[in-house]
C-alpha cells in the first residue's frame, strides 16, 4: 500500500505540459518523461520540420500539440500564451529548456550575439513564466498535484560559475536562477511551484565545441566524481519529480544535475 501510494504522487494523469527545446536532447526527454507519467504535451518549436519528439509522445498514448515560434523574436514570444489559450489548452506544467550558446572571447563578444543569447536564455523565460503563470492563477487546485500549476526552468552550472568565453551564456543563467526564486516568492503561496534544474556537463549539440576540444574534455571529465558526462536520460525523474505532487513543499530551488561536480 505504501509503495503504491509513493508512486502515485509522480501520476501528472489529466496534466497538460508546455515544453520548449523539447526537439532534441534535454528538452525531449523531459517531454517524453512528463508523457509517460500521464501528460499531454505542447511542444514550442520553431517550425513543424521536427516531428520525432511528437511522434515519441503519441507512442505513449498521450497528447502532443505543436505551437511554432521563433524564440529569438520577443514579439512571437508574446504572442504563444494567447494562441495556445485560444485553442482551449488548460496549462498545469511549464517546462523552459530551450536555450543557445555563443562562444567568443568577453573582450570580442558581439552585441548580436549577446542580445539573442539573452532573448532566448533569459527574455523568453521570463515572458512565457509572466503569462502562463497570469493563466495557473486563474486555475482551481489540481486534485493530481494539489497545486495550481508547476514551472521548471533550466538553469546551469554556469549559474554559480563563470565559464570560460561564454559571458553572455552565464550571465542568462544566473538570472535564471535569481528568476526562478523571486517567481517563487509571489506564487508558491498561490499554489504554482517555481524550481530550476542546473544541468551539469552533458553530452548534447550545445556541448560540441567542449567534447571536440581534447584538452577541455579532459580536465573536465577528470572532476566529474561520477567519471561520465551526462546524458538527456538523466534528467527525466527530476523534471517528472519537480512538476508531480512529490515535490509538492519544494519550490525556488536550484536541483543541481551534475554528477558531482560543484562538490568537488
Amino acid at each position: 500500500m505504501a509503495a503504491t501510494s509513493a508512486l502515485a504522487m509522480f501520476s501528472l494523469e489529466g496534466q497538460t505540459a508546455v515544453v520548449t527545446g523539447g526537439t532534441r536532447g534535454i528538452g525531449q526527454a523531459a517531454a517524453l518523461a512528463l508523457a509517460e507519467a500521464g501528460a499531454n504535451i505542447i511542444l514550442i518549436q520553431r517550425d513543424n520540420s521536427q516531428i520525432e519528439t511528437r511522434k515519441a509522445i503519441e507512442a505513449t498514448g498521450r497528447r502532443a500539440t505543436i505551437f511554432t515560434a521563433d524564440l529569438s523574436s520577443q514579439e512571437e514570444v508574446a504572442a504563444l500564451t494567447p494562441q495556445i489559450l485560444k485553442d482551449g489548452h488548460k496549462i498545469n506544467i511549464l517546462v523552459n529548456c530551450a536555450g543557445i550558446q555563443r562562444r567568443h572571447p568577453s573582450e570580442k563578444f558581439p552585441d548580436s550575439d549577446w542580445n539573442e543569447v539573452i532573448q532566448v536564455n533569459l527574455n523568453t523565460v521570463f515572458t512565457l513564466c509572466r503569462d502562463i503563470g497570469a493563466h495557473m492563477l486563474t486555475l482551481e487546485p489540481s486534485p493530481t498535484t494539489g497545486r495550481r500549476g508547476s514551472i521548471i526552468n533550466f538553469a546551469s552550472l554556469l549559474s554559480f560559475q563563470g565559464g570560460l568565453t561564454v559571458p553572455a551564456y552565464a550571465a542568462s543563467k544566473g538570472a535564471v536562477a535569481q528568476l526562478t526564486k523571486a517567481l517563487s516568492n509571489e506564487w508558491t503561496s498561490e499554489g504554482i511551484t517555481v524550481n530550476a534544474i542546473a544541468p551539469g556537463y552533458i553530452a548534447t549539440e550545445m556541448n560540441t565545441a567542449l567534447l571536440a576540444d581534447e584538452a577541455r574534455l579532459k580536465s573536465i571529465s577528470e572532476r566529474i566524481p561520477a567519471g561520465r558526462w551526462g546524458v538527456p536520460e538523466d534528467f527525466k525523474g527530476s523534471v517528472v519529480y519537480l512538476a508531480s505532487k512529490a515535490s509538492s513543499y519544494v519550490s525556488g530551488h536550484v536541483l543541481v544535475i551534475d554528477g558531482g561536480w560543484m562538490g568537488r
